[in-house]
């Protein structure tokens, strides 16, 4: 039959409460502020106690949602079993030496999440570390983060949340006996291993802010922990890790484009605070050491490398300019800025993504003109380059847990080449094919066509576009597209293999992803040129991607869904906005398109960091001027939108529930079409939607049912009539 959304009787109408706010002399009036909570942070620990009111509409929501889709419910059943039968059910990572054990995970048949063992180095005895399935249970929603051994190999520390709201609780399991103790540290956002007695973590406040660093030894009462560091600025998140080679913990404290860094011997008997609060110094604690004070602009990151002949810091920073980011070393006595020497010198559009560090290497992922490279040297400086030779793929450093290691792993993979892992030699750069992602209903690369096309958008910047079909579409304009995008926070797309998109691209969709501005595909100047005012620089680039598609009739006008998800809702709500007639259908994941109402309210956690990249519309008119101008909410008009399926989580501490439930309703006051508007709020989760690999799925099968009823697809006209009184 031929898809659908069947639209039931009436949509919810939210009700209409006017709040008006003035800044800068100019009132806004908002009707649907009340959906905001007082209690909104109580609610994401506890969506039960989010107010009646509020939970109600939603829940109406979700109810016309699941109506609508009602005739797509065997559409999506078919498109879970196709995506289910691409999943390998019983899977195992490669194992990942480290002294004289090998760490792996598996994942078992009918099995939602990992497993972790670990075996001899050269395999055998095996032994488990954790079930997180058996961990799992009774549980609706449970993400786990943290599954790290000691540095002894007896205690594994782990972290998992259960609500969504991403407030993981961290527990200690003994390895020989199984058990977890009776310790448990709550709050915990990033935690690291000193030794087999000591592990630093960062706990997340009040306003879920990783704000303090604690000491805690094994065994002790987490009350009795040594606070190290406590991060005052709320525009400031603090991160803990420890150094590859083990020497050194670093802490590191950072907003958006601007960061530092503090260190501590990992053999000091203790280590304490004082740089924030110093009555907390006690005579014998050792305070941790500043690598470089913050300043405006200045980011870098930092690890450690010790040899026999060198004792260094290696530092990826975007000092003297090098706006795309170079790699720096100085001695661990003189960390200082004054003190770095060019290890990597800066290259102009050759943006340094990420880096790892070993005893006698150091390599580093590069991306330039939204391909990525990996290069690597010895301590003599010597550079080398793994090539790549496809149009369009995705690269990942895979550097294991050893530090004096000769030998890494990387990923690769392209929309039609399924995930391969790669192991190389830098002693003789021998390259060696360990393992590829094996997709168990078959699928044949050569069925599919990978292309790279460039969009020039409003202003002559060329937007790389990557799309990927099937060799049977025909490239006539017939084929409907959908086109993903994110662009912001100097994030990139990679052009990766995905097994579960097979199932548009089969049905003959194009698949396509724009690279737009925001992003760092073509160097930092890509994002730069993205930021404060130059925001709308996305939107415009968006749209150049989707009318070159249709120009080169991949595609065409209305036959398009775009999609993205957070800050890529921004990019999908504005384009809406702008050019609502280019599209058939819009998916807005969780989007951040109340921005204005979020960026001018200090009082929510997130903002204050979020300045440097939006603008201050507190202090500044003219940032205030810049975000009201393409702030989705403040722009919906009285006119026609394509069609709209629209997502939240009540405990999503990143984009709030509040932000999409205000955009649909302001949507569904406003607008003079009959498509199909849908929210689907999950009342028990967050940010990243439902958790495990096969309950996951549901979320793709809703999504890419509403693509294909929405569009003039092969699958849609191929089939029968449904009944006139649908609305597609």
């Amino acid at each position: 039959m031929k898809y659908k959304i069947d639209l039931p009787g009436n949509a919810p109408v939210a009700e209409k409460i006017l709040q008006q706010n003035t800044d800068h002399g100019i009132t806004r009036s908002d009707n649907y502020h009340w959906m905001r909570a007082d209690n909104w942070q109580e609610a994401m620990r506890e969506p039960d106690k989010l107010p009646l009111p509020i939970k109600s509409y939603l829940e109406a929501e979700n109810k016309y949602c699941a109506d609508a889709m009602l005739p797509l419910a065997q559409l999506q059943k078919d498109l879970i079993a196709e995506m289910r039968g691409r999943v390998q059910e019983q899977d195992e990572s490669l194992p990942d030496p480290d002294g004289k054990y090998a760490y792996c995970d598996r994942h078992i048949e009918g099995g939602e999440h990992p497993v972790y063992f670990r075996t001899d180095r050269d395999g055998g005895n095996e032994q488990l570390l954790i079930d997180i399935n058996r961990e799992a249970e009774g549980y609706e929603y449970f993400s786990h983060a943290l599954v790290e051994h000691s540095p002894d190999h007896k205690t594994l520390a782990w972290s998992c949340d259960t609500s969504g709201a991403e407030y993981y609780r961290l527990f200690f399991r003994n390895i020989d006996s199984s058990k977890d103790s009776a310790i448990v540290i709550e709050d915990v956002g990033s935690a690291a291993w000193a030794d087999g007695k000591t592990i630093y973590y960062t706990r997340v406040d009040e306003n879920h802010r990783p704000s303090k660093v604690f000491k805690h030894a094994l065994g002790s009462d987490p009350a009795d922990d040594v606070l190290v560091y406590h991060e005052k600025d709320n525009r400031f998140f603090c991160d803990v890790y420890c150094s590859r080679s083990g020497k050194y913990m670093f802490i590191a404290t950072g907003m958006d484009d601007q960061d530092e860094v503090w260190f501590i011997p990992v053999d000091s008997a203790d280590a304490a605070s004082g740089l924030i609060e110093p009555t907390l110094i006690e005579p014998t604690l050792i305070e941790p050491t500043l690598i470089e004070p913050r300043a405006e602009g200045l980011e870098y990151s930092v690890d450690h490398q010790g040899n026999d002949t060198d004792n260094r810091f290696v530092i990826l920073s975007n000092t003297d300019n090098a706006k795309d980011f170079k790699l720096s070393v100085t001695g661990c006595d003189n960390p200082g800025r004054q003190h770095w020497t060019d290890f990597q010198a800066y290259q102009p559009g050759r943006m340094i993504h990420t880096f790892e560090v070993f005893r006698d290497w150091i390599m580093w992922l590069t991306v330039e003109n939204a391909l990525p490279a990996i290069y690597f040297a010895g301590t003599d400086g010597n550079v080398s380059k793994v090539a790549f030779e496809e149009e369009a793929y995705s690269l990942g450093l895979d550097a294991g847990l050893e530090y004096n290691a000769n030998i890494f792993r990387f990923d690769y993979s392209s929309p039609t080449t399924p995930w391969q892992t790669w192991q190389y030699d830098c002693t003789n750069d021998e390259r060696k094919h360990l393992k590829t992602q094996i997709i168990p209903s078959g699928h044949e690369p050569s069925d599919y066509i990978t292309r790279r096309i460039t969009a020039k958008s409003h202003d002559g910047a060329e937007v790389p576009v990557t799309l990927l079909h099937h060799k049977d579409t025909p490239v006539d304009g017939t084929a409907p597209c959908l086109l993903y995008g994110y662009g912001s926070y100097g994030s990139s797309v990679p052009a990766g293999f995905s097994a579960n998109r097979l199932s548009l691209v089969d049905r003959g969709f194009v698949y396509a992803i724009a690279h737009v501005r925001g992003g760092e595909e073509k160097g930092r100047d890509w994002y730069e040129q993205a930021k404060f005012a130059g925001k709308v620089n996305s939107f415009h680039d968006f749209i150049a991607a989707a009318e070159v598609l249709i120009k080169k009739q991949y595609t065409a006008v209305a036959n398009i869904v775009i999609h993205g998800g957070s800050a890529g809702g921004l990019l999908v709500g504005a384009t809406a906005n702008m050019r609502p007639d280019l599209f058939a259908g819009v998916i807005a994941d969780v989007p951040f398109v109340d921005v204005l109402n979020t960026i001018i309210d200090d009082t929510l956690p997130l903002t204050p960091g979020e300045w440097s990249q939006w603008g201050n519309p507190i202090e500044s008119k003219a940032a205030y001027d810049s975000i009201a101008a393409y702030s989705p909410y403040d722009n919906v008009e009285s006119k026609e939108y394509p069609s709209m399926l629209v997502t939240a989580g009540v405990s999503d501490p990143r984009v709030t529930y509040w932000e999409p439930a205000k955009w649909v309703a302001k949507l569904r006051e406003l607008k003079t079409d009959s498509n199909p508007l849908l929210l689907k709020t999950n009342m028990s989760s967050g940010h990243f939607g439902k958790t495990g690999r096969f309950a996951m799925l549901e979320d793709y099968a809703l999504s890419f049912a509403f693509a294909i009823a929405v569009t003039e697809s092969p699958a849609n006209n191929a089939a029968e009539s449904q009944s006139t009184d649908s609305v597609s």
